[in-house]
């Protein structure tokens, strides 16, 4: 165990990610299987390669190849490497430039694979594959409209596209989006006086948001506008039955279809689109009082044009196929795809498991795998890519007609310290967590300070049957002395709707609760928690849960540091924060019991903040104001900021550093820590 180079060995290797297969398509007679991966477990170059008959091949190797796209046989494949457009074909051929309009986002190969189409300064043009007959789409009216470019808001629904080929490679669905009427933001590095600040557009809660519409265009540059529906009737609430978010779009074997939402989140349609006329017939509709989230890879239709709508069912957020509906009790996590009827999807029963199932007329539904983790997969014919994280680390497995033919190579490093966590369910709401003691420790040899390590927030789990980088740090600071625990409480997925919803009006208080029932909880259990030392730790949400757990509950909680946190709710994104605390006009009571700056004058522990000076989710703002709001309140406090880093840290002298910086942070502000 090498305790020391953990810290640098994380860096270096961005979090154990590199080295890992990603982005897998399968070709339809299911004989190629395409994906991304960097050169190897340090190298962070992102290669694409081709798995066939056993074999893996590079087929493109370009410096800043970060995604590609494929046509429907897997033949054509199209991707931009530093705003250069290429092509290479699965034959074995050389990857080949093509001429562009200019730096190239997002190039797509029409089904067929005989165009390519890409976004060049908010233009979508496409090309032929021999870089011949460049034709712009649609050109944007002013400097604030795109077209073929995801929003604003695309990051925080789950869309990260925007345009869909036909399936007859003859016309795309297209957004356009004007982001004249949103709030700017500037962001610049202060380490850098001379160089301006960027603007970006960021609509925070209660502001205006981009106006995003949908459009049909043929290859000929024939244009159509799709008549989107504009007001929910009967949406329920006070306000927000304007449909402003467009959250899903695709072109699928029954046509254009879009899911458009309410700005209070609590109605969504799903529409198909005439694609002559550009006309819509609604397909569903849904409503709910908190809110409508649909889970991501839905709705979806089958070859046939059944659809794959989700539904809640009880407490389960689940899905109908035509009428057929997922077993009782199954939290559908993601719908994976359609390979002719067959449908795919993700889902679990116990919420630190995530299995892959699929569902078939005349067979019905069928689980898949079954060895404790977190799985997913990608298919096509009869070959099923079953990607599975599980506690003895990352596979990737091939399977044809259900049995394994070949495995693609999973090249990330092993932590350098072992993870030895023990699960836990705790108190009375059955809190999943996570138990890490030093692999030195005996017991009854003493108390240990405890770190509390969550993220706690929606959208994310940390307590999983799946290998993750979280408990290998997790266990770097259990060697260094302490008991650390990992809890995922109320408002994280997995659970059900009314577990997510529980955080509807107070972003804060029933996770700070969790928080602390899961410590009182696993102390009974665990002799060598010392409660008279406890600290925690966090970044972004779980940053904001850490900062705030020292101010208000400092019976509970020593020493916290905050990483990135969003202390002030009003100033984090629209769809985001408007979802749990509606709009601050109308529900200034939430935000203001969300907000830590209230509560500054509270603070009587040793609290560390740190942000990077170029954050663009989470503004440095956040940081700075709360410790404004402590220096006027005349509490001391420790700011560490990072020039030159975004929100995610990753770079080696910087990740590695601030971790060790944490480390001697807590051991100051607990007392030190038990000695190995």
């Amino acid at each position: 165990m090498d305790t020391d180079g953990f810290p640098l060995q994380f860096a270096r290797t961005r979090r154990f990610s590199l080295g890992i297969p990603r982005d897998f398509t399968v070709s339809p007679d299911g004989d190629r299987v395409l994906f991304l991966r960097s050169v190897s477990g340090a190298d962070p170059r992102s290669l694409l390669w081709m798995y066939e008959k056993g074999e893996e091949r590079i087929l493109a190797d370009s410096a800043g190849l970060v995604a590609y796209a494929a046509d429907r046989e897997a033949r054509v494949v199209a991707y931009a490497a530093d705003g250069v457009l290429w092509t290479v074909r699965t034959d074995g051929s050389e990857p080949r430039r093509v001429p562009s309009a200019g730096p190239v986002d997002d190039p797509r190969p029409s089904p067929d694979g005989s165009l390519i189409a890409y976004v060049t300064g908010g233009a979508l043009h496409v090309v032929r594959t021999d870089g011949t007959r460049d034709l712009s789409l649609a050109e944007p009216e002013a400097d604030e409209v795109s077209y073929g470019l995801d929003d604003n808001a695309a990051t925080f629904v789950g869309r990260s596209r925007g345009y869909w080929w036909s399936p007859d490679s003859d016309a795309l669905l297209m957004t356009r989006v004007d982001t004249s009427m949103v709030e700017r933001r500037y962001v610049g590095d202060p380490s850098h006086p001379t160089r301006p600040p960027r603007s970006i557009r960021y609509p925070v809660a209660g502001t205006a948001n981009a106006h995003t519409t949908l459009h049909l265009v043929t290859t000929a540059g024939v244009r159509t506008p799709v008549r989107l529906p504009q007001q929910a009737p009967d949406a329920p609430g006070a306000w927000g039955r304007a449909f402003e978010y467009v959250v899903r779009a695709d072109w699928q074997s029954v046509g254009p279809v879009a899911s458009v939402q309410t700005r209070d989140q609590r109605t969504m349609w799903v529409v198909r689109v005439d694609p002559a006329t550009g006309d819509v017939e609604p397909v569903s509709r849904q409503s709910d009082d908190a809110w409508v989230e649909f889970p991501p890879g839905a709705p979806l239709h089958t070859h046939s044009g059944v659809p794959v709508l989700p539904q809640v069912r009880g407490d389960a957020r689940t899905i109908r196929i035509g009428d057929a509906v997922a077993p009782p009790g199954l939290q559908v996590r993601e719908v994976l795809g359609a390979v002719g009827e067959r449908v795919l999807f993700t889902a679990s029963e116990e919420p630190t498991e995530v299995h892959v199932w699929s569902y078939e007329p005349g067979r019905g539904f069928d689980q898949l795998t079954r060895e404790p983790g977190v799985h997913t997969a990608a298919a096509g014919g009869d070959t099923l890519v079953l990607d599975s994280s599980t506690p003895e680390g990352r596979t990737v497995t091939v399977l044809r007609s259900g049995k394994p033919v070949g495995r693609i190579g999973v090249l990330a490093e092993r932590p350098s310290v072992p993870s030895r966590e023990v699960h836990l369910v705790l108190g009375e709401r059955q809190l999943r967590s996570r138990l890490h003691l030093p692999s030195w420790y005996e017991p009854g040899s003493g108390k240990l300070p405890v770190l509390l390590n969550p993220y706690a927030g929606p959208g994310m789990q940390v307590v999983t049957k799946g290998h993750r980088w979280d408990a290998a740090v997790c266990q770097w600071y259990a060697e260094q002395g302490f008991a650390v625990l990992a809890t995922d409480g109320r408002g994280t997925p997995g659970r059900g709707a009314r577990w997510q919803q529980e955080i509807l009006g107070d972003r804060l208080g029933p996770v700070l609760a969790d928080q602390i029932d899961a410590l009182h909880a696993a102390a009974e259990r665990c002799d060598a928690m010392d409660l008279d030392r406890v600290g925690i730790r966090g970044w972004s949400f779980s940053g904001y849960v850490a900062a705030g757990a020292v101010l208000h509950r400092p019976d509970v909680f020593h020493a916290a540091v905050a990483g990135a946190p969003p202390t002030d709710r009003r100033l984090y994104h629209s769809y985001w924060e408007e979802r749990f605390l509606g709009h601050p006009d109308l529900h200034p009571d939430n935000y203001e019991r969300s907000s830590l700056l209230p509560v500054a004058g509270k603070l009587t522990r040793p609290l560390l903040l740190i942000h990077g000076l170029v954050d663009e989710n989470v503004a440095p703002a956040h940081t700075l104001r709360l410790s404004a709001a402590l220096l006027a309140a005349g509490r001391p406090h420790s700011v560490l900021l990072l020039p030159g880093v975004g929100h995610l840290i990753a770079r080696p002298g910087v990740a590695d550093t601030q971790l060790r910086f944490q480390l001697d942070f807590l051991k100051r502000s607990l007392g030190g820590t038990a000695a190995s």
